[in-house]
């Protein structure tokens, strides 16, 4: 099996999601949900409306409904949230479908399907690297890393064994360059 990488270049990242926003809502929530939360692909294929979606008010939950996601709880930013309203729309999906419902059947797409849509996706932006599945959340486990969360954190979502782990799945193997700044300041 091929190693992937994270996208580490947010210019390409824009691309992509340009790309994704104009071919498809479903294509594209499922890298936003990918790159913004860390989930498995098989997870996050086999994830239903209902785990997003409050079924009395028919908004949108800022935390994701998920017994197995609880430790750090699966935030879903503006963006995400948007992209799961649009997914929902255009494919007009009821609270028992799956979210990335196969056009097809009513099962979700498989795994080999969302690989070819992240590859298309990566060759649009000229991506020439190795890019698969996985890169969704080596994408996001970089990003949040840069961002400045802590790494036990992210070794959490990803459930790794060790922060060393994470770090050599995310491509930062190196002790971070940036000064941290743990100021309380009461």
């Amino acid at each position: 099996m091929k190693t992937v990488e994270a996208i580490k270049d947010e210019q390409q990242l824009l691309t992509i999601k340009s790309y994704l926003k104009n071919r498809s809502a479903r294509d594209y929530c499922l890298f936003m949900l990918g790159i913004n939360t860390g989930i498995r692909i098989y997870d996050l294929l086999h994830l239903y409306v209902k785990d997003f979606i409050c079924e009395e008010t028919d908004e949108i939950y800022h935390f994701m409904k998920s017994s197995v996601h609880t430790d750090p709880p699966v935030y879903l930013n503006k963006h995400v949230r948007e992209s799961l309203q649009s997914c929902r729309l255009e494919g007009s999906l009821q609270l028992h479908d799956y979210l990335f419902k196969s056009r097809k059947t009513n099962e979700p797409i498989t795994r080999q399907q969302a690989y070819r849509i992240i590859n298309e996706a990566a060759k649009q932006a000229g991506i020439s690297g190795s890019i698969g599945t996985h890169t969704l959340r080596k994408t996001f486990g970089y990003h949040a890393y840069k961002k400045g969360i802590a790494i036990s954190l992210i070794q959490k979502r990803l459930q790794h064994i060790t922060p060393s782990e994470t770090r050599q799945y995310i491509g930062v193997t190196k002790e971070p360059s940036v000064q941290i700044k743990l100021d309380v300041n009461l």
